[in-house]
């Protein structure tokens, strides 16, 4: 059986409702972010946007899920579910399935590992299931009331968002309501992105005020953190508030809205002036000083307390529906993560290479590839750079297997670099989402156009490439942009450079042509993927230390690969290396690929 299961048994009214949301066994960038959100929100292994058809259960958002679901992305309907079920709207919870009640959960799939199950079902807006909002945890787990409430909201505003595409496709009518309301669906979904790339306090509140501005319409947006047992509001230097500053720190335990928010981990609203009799004279008068007459108040989740209280306020009476409910909890764990983000930056920079090594990526498990990577920073004290790797799964029902691989060195050695090189990775993983079918120059292209017209002025050099299996071995697309020259190990020990390449990329350079190379690399072969920092040293010759690479990497083909990457980098990059060392490496597995 498939995790993710409950419903009601298969009906006309139901699934004419489901045919209308217009999702399938495919991948849906919106119902990938809801899986997304709730992976990150209840730190959950994998998370399942699963709909529940006549005959199948398919799954257009999902995180985690292993073979052979994650290609299909569809399974069998179970037999419980043609049994039983209702239409529920709370949260199934199980710690552990293997010793919960018969019909807790519809069942488990075979080497999943399914142990702890929580479940949202979603329905339409006449109660039928539809599917669920599903956690899933390889351990016991013991799930807390916030998990509850957590996976709840965002089960209702994953509900909220079938019903919208249900609605945009079933009457012309609600065509402005259903826009609305996708928008709004949008701003939880944007924030993701744009709150990771946030570096400071004060940015991170612009960018909060950026995304709720045009939807909500509040006229503040503040963020107030808890400092020991005080609060301490995060006063934007370049637009200063003069009610931040006036009252910028006040006590945990005071009357104030944000502290209540704080300490009773609950969502405050001020629906009113009226209701600003049971708070302090202090919190009337900051009311009196923004002009405001409603707010609202979310807690930022913390490890063991809340870190702070997000702060909308308006000039008028606005309440809040469950969408916006569910939106806000949702933004305030993104924002709570770049809150803790901005801290460690603003406070500990001389630790900015732990940041750099977080954004760093956990390597996939691709059939037929053994993939590692090493990544060493720059042994000089004060160095931070902006060098990384990437390896993720091609999106798209077309790519069969196939894998994207990157390695590049963003122009700098600060936090800056650092932060640039996040940016860019992600405007890369967008652009192969956008862009799937084609090969890795129409990705970075997309990209340059992205960082001129976004005005992220990022500049350097990377090598992307794609690998997809062939029935004689795994076919090599790539284009070098001014990169290092990849390296190719064949199982009878002969190596060979992949010498062509284009120029770095540079927002304030015309458009350089682009080009896509091929090569097929034949069974038990290792391609080697590298920045300048592990062969180019001050005082040594640069082609020795790229053949000194490739001799050891030819030497190698039976070494574990993790262990060969540690050797090539203690021996040519040595330990007094300059800059930051960053290796990405494949082998091919003996026989065809596919």
């Amino acid at each position: 059986m498939v995790p993710g299961g409950t419903g009601a048994p298969a009906d006309g009214g139901r699934l004419r409702a489901l045919s209308r949301t217009g999702l399938g066994a495919e991948s849906h960038e919106d119902m990938e972010r809801f899986a997304r959100l709730v992976a990150h929100a209840l730190g959950v292994s994998v998370a399942l946007v699963s709909l529940l058809e006549e005959e199948r259960l398919v799954f257009p958002g999902m995180v985690g899920l292993g073979e052979p679901w994650a290609s299909s992305r569809q399974s069998p309907l179970p037999d419980s579910l043609r049994r039983h079920g209702s239409a529920l709207d709370e949260p199934i919870m199980c710690d552990d399935v293997r010793s919960a009640p018969s019909g807790c959960v519809s069942g488990a799939v075979d080497g999943l590992g399914m142990v702890a199950y929580a479940g949202m079902p979603l329905t339409d807006d006449r109660g039928n299931v539809l599917g669920v909002l599903a956690a899933v945890d390889t351990a016991p787990r013991a799930w807390s009331d916030q998990d509850r409430e957590t996976l709840r909201d965002l089960g209702l505003a994953c509900s909220g968002e079938l019903r919208l595409r249900i609605l945009a496709r079933s009457a012309q009518k609600v065509r402005g309501q259903a826009q609305r309301s996708f928008e709004r669906s949008q701003l939880l979904l944007r924030a993701a992105d744009d709150l990771a790339d946030t570096t400071g306090l004060a940015q991170v509140r612009r960018t909060i005020k950026d995304l709720v501005t045009s939807d909500l319409k509040p006229v503040y947006v503040g963020l107030a953190l808890v400092e020991d047992d005080r609060m301490r509001r995060v006063v934007d230097t370049a637009d200063p508030s003069t009610m931040d500053v006036a009252y910028e720190e006040y006590g945990l335990d005071s009357d104030w809205p944000t502290a209540l928010s704080v300490r009773t981990n609950t969502l405050v609203e001020v629906p009113d002036t009226d209701e600003l009799r049971d708070y302090s004279p202090e919190a009337r008068a900051a009311f009196s000083l923004l002009g405001l007459s409603s707010a609202v108040c979310v807690p930022l989740p913390g490890t063991h307390i809340p870190l702070g209280a997000l702060v909308l306020g308006w000039d008028s009476t606005h309440e809040i529906d469950v969408v916006e409910r569910a939106m806000l909890r949702s933004l305030a764990g993104y924002t709570a993560r770049a809150v803790e983000r901005a801290v460690f930056v603003d406070h500990r920079v001389r630790s900015a290479r732990s940041m750099q090594q977080a954004m760093l990526t956990d390597l996939p498990e691709i059939p037929g590839l053994e993939i590692a990577a090493l990544y060493r920073p720059a042994a000089q004290e004060d160095m931070v750079g902006g060098d990384w790797y990437d390896a993720y799964p091609l999106p798209g029902n077309d790519a069969g297997g196939a894998v994207a691989l990157t390695v590049g060195d963003i122009t700098g050695h600060d936090i800056h670099a650092a932060a640039l090189m996040g940016q860019v990775r992600s405007m890369l993983r967008q652009a192969d989402i956008d862009h799937t079918g084609h090969g890795p120059v129409r990705a970075i292209t997309a990209f340059e156009h992205a960082n001129r017209e976004l005005g992220v002025h990022a500049s350097g050099t990377m090598l992307h490439a794609y690998l997809r299996p062939q029935p004689e071995g795994w076919l090599l697309t790539w284009t070098n942009v001014g990169h290092m020259t990849p390296l190719v190990a064949t199982a009878e020990g002969t190596t060979d450079q992949l010498g062509e390449h284009n120029l770095l990329f540079h927002p304030d350079i015309p458009d350089w042509p682009r080009t896509d190379h091929q090569r097929l690399l034949k069974p038990g072969s290792t391609l080697l993927l590298f920045t300048d920092g592990l062969v180019e040293h001050r005082g040594h010759d640069l082609d020795a230390a790229i053949s000194h690479t490739a001799y050891m990497l030819a030497s190698g083909t039976r070494e574990p690969l993790s262990a060969l990457l540690g050797e090539i980098a203690d021996k040519v990059a040595g330990a007094a290396h300059d800059d930051d060392v960053v290796m990405l490496a494949v082998r091919l597995a003996d026989g065809a690929a596919v």
